[in-house]
């Protein structure tokens, strides 16, 4: 069965093209469900019925695991069959009538425009790692991009005299994405005065590099992103994904239209971007409550 998985793996990134951390998201579900099925005697791909996979729901939902994670379960577990049945390793798909949990909808957090300010200014610039943090910081709220897509940009992808970067999202779809002013010009700083003092070998792809000259990876912004954090005071769960949230949200807030925050985004589907439409909405009553005569609660 694990031979069987890394075949279809194999197929979610050749065939589909699925990002790494899909991927590894597939895997992982994946791997959990055939430990449940041994676990419950199940040596077969025909053994698997819909009353194991409820069962496997169940036990997911008895550890506390969020609607979202049993969801994405189930999902995992119901694509994997549908390739199976392509490759008549089995007649049906076992999963395909169970129900998806309900996930109730979250709002994003988001930053206010004196917050973010706050916090982009925090990077002391006046040393190499600092410009990169600055850029960094400054990217990400003027792009909306995400971290994932920061950390994997290359020189070639980054064109300050016409102010856009070209980045691959999930399902290695490429987009093109402009970039405002101020991160222009952070970043310009950052390349002409900071990267050549932190890379180690002159052949080095990356925009933004550790302080060993390779790469930054997620794990390296995120660190640098929570000392930004404690540092501007800030209380709450602030994540890289908190600056992509406040882009979209001041952008709608600010009169661009929803179909065009989807294409800067990279959503595919823009009922994913909708949600911001409901943190815009809010913040409009809020504005109206304490800003109309009549609106505010007599006293």
């Amino acid at each position: 069965m694990e031979q069987i998985v890394d075949t279809y793996m194999l197929h979610l990134k050749v065939e589909r093209g699925l990002a790494q951390n899909t991927l590894d998201s597939y895997r992982r579900d994946l791997n959990k469900f055939t430990r449940y099925l041994r676990s419950n005697d199940v040596s077969t791909l025909d053994g698997v019925d819909r009353r194991i996979i409820m069962s496997f729901m169940e036990d997911l939902h008895n550890q506390h695991r969020a609607p979202a994670t049993i969801s994405r379960n189930l999902a995992a577990i119901r694509s994997f069959f549908s390739f199976l049945i392509l490759e008549n390793l089995v007649k049906t798909n076992p999963a395909i009538e169970l129900d998806t949990p309900k996930i109730p909808k979250r709002l994003p957090n988001v930053l206010t425009i004196t917050q973010v300010a706050t916090l982009l200014e925090q990077p002391n610039t006046r040393n190499p790692a600092g410009l990169r943090d600055k850029a960094m910081l400054e990217l990400l709220y003027a792009t909306g991009i995400r971290v994932s897509e920061l950390v994997d940009l290359n020189l070639v992808d980054v064109n300050l005299e016409m102010g856009f970067l070209r980045c691959l999202g999930k399902g290695s779809k490429e987009r093109i994405v402009p970039m405002g002013k101020t991160a222009i010009e952070a970043a310009r700083s950052y390349l002409q005065k900071g990267r050549g003092k932190l890379i180690r070998e002159s052949e080095e792809r990356a925009v933004f590099v550790n302080v060993h000259g390779g790469r930054l990876t997620r794990q390296g912004f995120w660190k640098i992103l929570k000392k930004y954090v404690r540092q501007a005071g800030f209380q709450g769960d602030i994540t890289p994904h908190t600056l992509r949230h406040s882009f979209a949200t001041h952008l709608l807030e600010n009169g661009a239209d929803l179909r065009s925050v989807q294409e800067m985004l990279g959503h595919s589907d823009i009922s994913t971007t909708q949600i911001y439409t409901q943190v815009t909405a809010i913040h409009l009553r809020d504005v109206y409550q304490e800003s109309h005569p009549r609106a505010k609660k007599r006293r």
